[in-house]
């Protein structure tokens, strides 16, 4: 198969790359810089919100994954919501195409506020912004699959972390702060959590886009506990260096939600997440 990645110069999209060529598949990577992708990938560097017609860049794929997405949950912005017709002319573009599947990223942050196991057919009431945007984004990305005989895949990611995530992240923070002796300020932590390493992560994305079918995904790790737990095993990694407080800074948003993600659809395709957070937490600590 032929996989058109958008926003793959990105976090996640340099990892779902190498995932997606490591299983025999071709991929088309388009970003503004395309410097870190795997050499393997036919590269285009391309800015969907410019082009007027870039469906005629992308050489006939089959599949869409379409990564690409202005800033984040702490630069949002309202270009997030004026930016979402073009992203709907992108997808009828890439119908044009010929393409029959598109998969897309979701955010844990479209469900908002929930306090048992969170399933894909949960009722979703996002609190900030920035996942209100995601949830239209979806909803609208669905119907118009739907009315153009499209699959379309939706990928809810809960809490991906490792090399090359955002400086402030509450790992990258925790464990830079830690390793140069220094305190960590925190909210309460007091939320069940879902940590997910990019590179299980990367891996059940080229899963959905080889087998999943028409709906949503959740993709998440199966280690599920009260956030204050993974802060202090990162703290015993990191030597117990440094010192930390709870309750000093108020919750943003959505961040005292509790996550507590239901994986049973995924696992049902044979993925499943293999790396412990200990692991994760100890290839990270080298990179940094």
């Amino acid at each position: 198969m032929r996989i058109l990645v958008t926003g793959a110069n990105g976090y996640l999209g340099q990892g779902i790359v190498k995932s997606i060529l490591d299983t025999g598949n071709e991929v088309i990577a388009s970003d503004f810089n395309l410097t870190n992708i795997d050499k393997r990938a036919e590269k285009i560097e391309s800015n969907l919100f410019q082009v007027e017609e870039p469906y005629e860049f992308f050489k006939k794929p089959d599949i869409l994954l379409h990564l690409a997405w202005r800033n984040g949950f702490l630069h949002y912005s309202d270009s997030h919501i004026n930016d979402l017709p073009k992203h709907y002319e992108f997808i009828k573009h890439m119908f044009k195409s010929g393409i029959k599947k598109v998969a897309v990223m979701g955010i844990m942050h479209e469900v908002g506020f929930f306090e048992g196991r969170i399933k894909e057919d949960t009722p979703c009431n996002p609190v900030s912004e920035y996942g209100k945007a995601k949830l239209e984004f979806a909803n609208q990305a669905e119907k118009l699959c739907r009315q153009l005989s499209m699959d379309y895949v939706h990928a809810r990611l809960f809490s991906v972390y490792g090399p090359g995530d955002h400086s402030w992240t509450l790992v990258q923070s925790c464990l830079r702060t830690w390793q140069e002796g220094g305190e960590m300020e925190l909210g309460e932590c007091s939320q069940w959590w879902n940590f997910l390493y990019i590179k299980d992560a990367a891996k059940g994305l080229a899963v959905l886009l080889e087998k999943g079918v028409h709906g949503i995904y959740n993709l998440a790790g199966r280690d599920t506990r009260i956030l204050r737990e993974y802060v202090e095993e990162m703290y015993e990694l990191c030597g117990s260096k440094g010192s930390f407080r709870y309750g000093i800074h108020p919750q943003l948003a959505e961040k005292n939600a509790n996550l507590i993600p239901d994986i049973t659809k995924i696992l049902a395709l044979g993925w499943k997440p293999t790396v412990s957070f200990k692991e994760g937490i100890y290839e990270l600590l080298h990179c940094l």
